[in-house]
């Protein structure tokens, strides 16, 4: 996902600060529930950009939905950044923008496996076991879902890359094929 160029600078710089602090873990999982927050939450945008709520009032918001700590001072000290630099309309693309560089600095990859039904653990486990040796030694977010849609079988994502192994696929592929001929 494409944030833009001000996101993804500030997340660069809050990247190398938080590297610098030894707060790069922590500020991964910070941003993480900022942004689950924003999903969540809708309208948490709208409070963030309002010209009426306070400085103060936008930055206990944001530091609630984080659930940043007193402790985090690289969290705090980069709301107050913003703030200062007329930003603050942008944490949501730049929490994105900062946890997909650290993804990729720490070979991080983002899994997403879609079936018609939940899987029986077991294949769920042999699935998770079949990605983790196609990843070259990194690690993997795991999520699993359901889509009663795809009938039988199931997707996997892979960040941006899917292997579509679905009935519905299938049966897509078979009617275009009928279609052509």
């Amino acid at each position: 996902m494409d944030q833009g160029l001000i996101p993804r600078r500030y997340a660069k710089a809050l990247y190398k600060f938080a590297i610098e602090k030894g707060e790069d873990k922590r500020l991964y999982e910070l941003t993480g529930n900022l942004a689950k927050a924003f999903m969540a939450q809708p309208r948490l945008q709208e409070a963030v950009i309002n010209p009426f709520v306070t400085a103060a009032d936008k930055t206990e918001l944001l530091t609630t939905a984080a659930g940043a700590g007193k402790d985090d001072n690289v969290f705090a000290d980069f709301l107050k950044l913003l703030e200062q630099n007329n930003r603050i309309g942008h944490v949501r693309d730049i929490a994105i923008a900062y946890r997909d560089i650290y993804r990729e600095a720490n070979h991080i990859y983002r899994v997403t496996v879609t079936s018609a039904q939940p899987l029986a653990q077991a294949e769920e486990q042999r699935l998770k076991d079949l990605v983790m040796k196609h990843l070259d030694g990194g690690s993997m977010e795991y999520v699993a879902q359901t889509d009663p849609e795809l009938i039988g079988g199931f997707t996997v994502a892979i960040n941006n890359e899917r292997l579509d192994a679905s009935v519905a696929n299938e049966l897509k592929q078979l009617r275009l094929k009928l279609i052509t001929n």
